[in-house]
């Protein structure tokens, strides 16, 4: 399931097109072995519905290309294509993902670190309270760094976290 959904086209930010199964698993079960980052499958009505990622940026993704503070975390989301889509799902799960994130007492601010060129996924994060400060060159992208703070989220989308 997870193969089809970071292979897919649609999923070409995750740059995983070209990767049999046996890599895709190889890859996640690096992501369960590491002590800095998790992947969660999302349930919608009790069936998977989405991929979430959480990872300290003190350790991966973004070590020594910025100055992290206490309570950051880092994330990534994906919703698999679908030939039925339902409007606002999308939103609705990058609204559920930062909920998710900040049930933690100890996270302060999210951070992403979408491609630069990912119009859609920046609009999205804008929804939910994310700011852009800087493009960031990474080995694989050039990544628009954003972070969206507790106070942000509860502005953005008035929920109390």
């Amino acid at each position: 399931m997870v193969h089809s959904w970071v292979t897919h086209p649609k999923a070409a930010f995750w740059l995983m097109q070209g990767l049999d199964r046996a890599e895709v698993e190889r890859e996640y079960a690096t992501v369960a072995a590491h002590p800095h980052h998790d992947a969660f499958v999302g349930l919608r009505d009790g069936a998977p519905a989405f991929l979430m990622e959480r990872y300290d940026p003190r350790y991966v993704e973004l070590v020594g290309l910025y100055d992290p503070e206490p309570g950051d975390i880092g994330m990534h989301f994906l919703t698999p294509p679908t030939d039925t889509p339902v409007h606002g799902f999308t939103r609705a799960v990058i609204t559920a993902v930062m909920a998710e994130l900040f049930t933690d007492p100890a996270v302060r601010r999210v951070v992403v670190e979408p491609d630069a060129s990912n119009t859609a996924v920046h609009a999205l994060n804008e929804v939910v309270g994310f700011e852009p400060v800087a493009k960031i060159v990474k080995p694989e992208k050039e990544a628009l760094l954003s972070f969206c703070t507790r106070e942000q989220f509860r502005a953005a989308t008035g929920i109390a976290v």
